[in-house]
C-alpha cells in the first residue's frame, strides 16, 4: 500500500492530501523545517494527525537529522536529512540500499536541502511551504520554482538589511588618506548585502584625504570567498581623473555595472593610491555580499549563453 494522505492537518501541517505510490521516492523540500519533519513522521506513525487521516505500509521506520542510516527492508520509510553529515562513500552505499528499497515496492520520503541529491534520487518532489503543498511533479522543474523562490526572498532579503560595517581582514597604507565607507547598492541605489545576478548594481567607495594628494586613484576588486580575483577596476583605468586633492578634501566614487555573476559569496577590497602604486589606505575583503539567481549557474561568471541546435 502506498503512502496516502487525507486531508490530514497536524501542527503546521495544513490540509494535506496526497499519495505516494509503492516503490517510489519522493523528494521534499522547503524553508519550513517544522512541516516537513511533521509531514515525515505523519508516514510513519511518529506523529498523529489532529484532522484527516494517513495510511501507509509497515514496517514503518522514521531517519531522524541525527539518526543512523538504517535501511534494512521497510513499507515506509521517511528520511530527514539523515545524509546531510555523510560524504560520497556513504552517499554511494546509501544510493545503492534506497534503490534496493524502491525495486522491494517501499514508499520512501527523502526530505534535504541539497537539490542534486533530490534530482539524483527521487522520481518526484514535494516542495512544502508555509505549510502546505506549494508545488509537486517533476523534480527538475519543482526545484527551479523553489529555487526562484529562494532567490526571490534572499533578494528581498537583502534589500532590507543593511550591509555589515566594514571588517577587512587586513588593512595598510601611509595614512595620507582614509577609506571611510564601502557600500554596495542595488538597483534602486539602495544599500544592499544581496544582488540579483544580472541586475543593475553599484559599488560606491568614500575617502577622505588627511594630506595633500596630487592625482589619488581608487579602486576596488571583487573576490570569490575562496579569495579568486573575479573582476577589478580603478579610477585611472576608467580616466576619472580625482585630484589634486588637499588635506581635508573627500571624494566618493561610484563603480556602475550589470551583476553577471554567479550565485555564491564574494568580497570587495577597496584602496587609495598613488599611480605608482603607493598605499594611502588599503581594505582587503572589506566588505561581503551575496549574488543569488531563481537558476543554477556554476562558476562564476555568468554568460547567459543562448543554447542552440545545429
Amino acid at each position: 500500500m502506498a503512502i496516502e494522505f487525507r486531508e490530514v492537518s497536524a501542527g503546521p501541517l495544513i490540509s494535506l492530501s496526497e499519495n505516494v505510490p509503492d516503490g517510489a521516492i519522493v523528494g521534499i523540500c522547503g524553508e519550513d523545517p517544522a512541516a516537513v519533519s511533521t509531514l515525515l513522521r505523519l508516514a510513519t506513525g511518529d506523529a498523529f494527525p489532529t484532522a484527516g487521516q494517513v495510511l501507509s505500509s509497515e514496517p514503518r521506520r522514521y531517519l531522524g537529522p541525527a539518526g543512523a542510516l538504517q535501511l534494512s527492508p521497510a513499507g515506509t520509510l521517511a528520511i530527514d536529512h539523515t545524509l546531510a553529515p555523510f560524504g560520497p562513500v556513504v552517499r554511494a552505499r546509501a544510493s545503492e540500499g534506497l534503490e534496493r528499497l524502491r525495486r522491494s515496492g517501499a514508499s520512501i520520503l527523502l526530505a534535504s536541502q541539497e537539490p542534486a541529491l533530490l534530482l539524483e534520487l527521487s522520481d518526484e518532489v514535494w516542495w512544502i511551504e508555509q505549510g502546505r503543498l506549494a508545488a509537486k511533479g517533476d523534480p527538475r522543474e519543482v526545484l527551479d520554482a523553489y529555487r526562484q523562490y529562494a532567490a526571490a526572498a534572499i533578494r528581498q532579503w537583502g534589500a532590507t538589511v543593511q550591509p555589515a560595517a566594514m571588517s577587512p581582514s587586513m588593512r595598510r597604507g601611509d595614512g595620507r588618506a582614509e577609506i571611510v565607507q564601502l557600500e554596495t547598492l542595488d538597483a534602486q541605489n539602495r544599500p544592499a548585502s544581496a544582488w540579483q545576478s544580472g541586475e543593475a548594481v553599484s559599488v560606491r567607495v568614500t575617502v577622505r584625504f588627511a594630506q595633500d594628494v596630487a592625482d589619488p586613484v581608487v579602486g576596488i576588486m571583487i573576490r570569490t570567498r575562496v579569495g579568486f580575483e573575479v573582476f577589478g577596476t580603478n579610477t585611472e583605468l576608467e580616466k576619472l581623473p580625482l585630484g589634486p586633492v588637499v588635506a581635508g578634501d573627500a571624494r566618493r566614487v561610484r563603480f556602475d555595472f550589470k551583476c553577471d555573476l554567479c550565485p555564491q559569496e564574494y568580497s570587495i577590497t577597496a584602496a587609495s593610491h598613488d599611480p605608482d602604486g603607493v598605499w594611502h589606505d588599503w581594505l582587503e575583503d572589506a566588505v561581503a555580499f551575496t549574488v543569488t539567481d531563481g537558476r543554477y549557474t556554476a562558476g562564476v561568471a555568468n554568460l547567459r549563453a543562448a543554447v542552440s541546435l545545429e
